[in-house]
């Protein structure tokens, strides 16, 4: 008879042997009580689970008889790909993307205050309209206008570290932006048509990549600990980002844009070296210490 492979079993049973995998992996044990409930199944459906988990991957677990419990060998190789993101929200917030009962983190883990939450009734709207190509009438408060209604074409979600945006096309302004989503109410779809200029197609700084080669900050004492800090390479982190969000991602990190690095404090670990990389991008005004050519220019002329 022909081994198993993962990809001849079932999307149910693979979450279940995922579940497993994943906590042997960054907890070391498995037992078959978890796994009934977690998944809510017999015990001898868990017992096949863990059978089969040993047929696809005979070398990862060892069974500890005093404990009753199955835990990691010496020998363990992940059976499923997880990126470092899905691993720590995992062990933050729980596993699996169900939302029956409550789920707990799997160690203890503290995360960021969050200052703002969007309702969810706003974002179901937003979310519907991008699924479903529709434009949105919207309340809006902005620092420089205060509250305005406006219609908007909006296609994806962004999340800039510290709030969540939706990013579209303004119709009364006739631009794409970014809407802060805590400021957005009354939130109603409408049935008219999507413009070709309207579209994810025509946002010029959201399809530009901008290639941006950071380094550790020229004024540390020691460069190589920023180095590991972010897994550099012959010392340069190289990323690419699309335009409509290199303001954020500067100023998230602290990135140093000044053209001679005359950043001082602590927080500024990083600097940009290649800062003409930024021609043309729109939002950094946010970007800490960048100062556009026509900037430059008129300090220049003033000095």
């Amino acid at each position: 008879m022909p081994a198993m492979r993962l990809e001849d079993i079932n999307q149910t049973q693979k979450e279940r042997l995922s579940h497993i995998d994943f906590k042997v992996y960054f907890l070391g044990t498995i037992g078959r009580n978890d796994i009934v409930s977690r998944f809510g199944i017999k015990e001898a459906a868990a017992t096949r689970d863990i059978a089969l988990y040993k047929e696809l991957a005979p070398k990862n677990l060892e069974y500890d008889t005093k404990a009753k419990i199955y835990t990691r060998s010496n020998a363990f190789e992940p059976l499923f790909d997880y990126s470092p993101s899905q691993a720590l929200a995992a062990l933050a917030y729980g596993f699996g993307d169900d939302f029956v009962g409550t789920h707990k983190g799997f160690i203890a883990c503290e995360m960021p205050a969050q200052l703002n939450r969007p309702s969810l009734s706003t974002l179901s709207v937003l979310t519907r309209a991008i699924h479903q190509e529709r434009a949105v009438k919207i309340g809006y408060r902005s620092l420089s206008s205060g509250r305005t209604t406006r219609e908007i074409v909006p296609f994806v979600l962004v999340d800039n570290g510290l709030r969540w945006h939706v990013r579209g096309y303004d119709r009364r302004q006739s631009r794409f932006s970014d809407f802060v989503i805590t400021r957005i109410s009354d939130p109603m779809i409408v049935d008219s048509m999507i413009k070709e200029h309207e579209t994810r197609e025509s946002d010029i700084q959201w399809n530009r990549i901008v290639e941006l080669e950071i380094v550790p900050h020229p004024s540390l004492k020691h460069p190589k600990t920023i180095e590991t800090d972010y897994a550099m390479e012959n010392g340069v982190l190289n990323v690419n980002v699309r335009a409509a969000v290199a303001g954020y991602v500067l100023r998230r990190w602290n990135v140093d844009c000044s053209e001679d690095h005359s950043l001082k404090g602590p927080e500024y670990h990083l600097w940009l070296k290649n800062r003409q990389a930024l021609y043309g991008v729109e939002n950094l005004v946010i970007a800490p210490g960048y100062r556009s050519p026509d900037q430059q220019r008129l300090e220049t002329e003033m000095e």
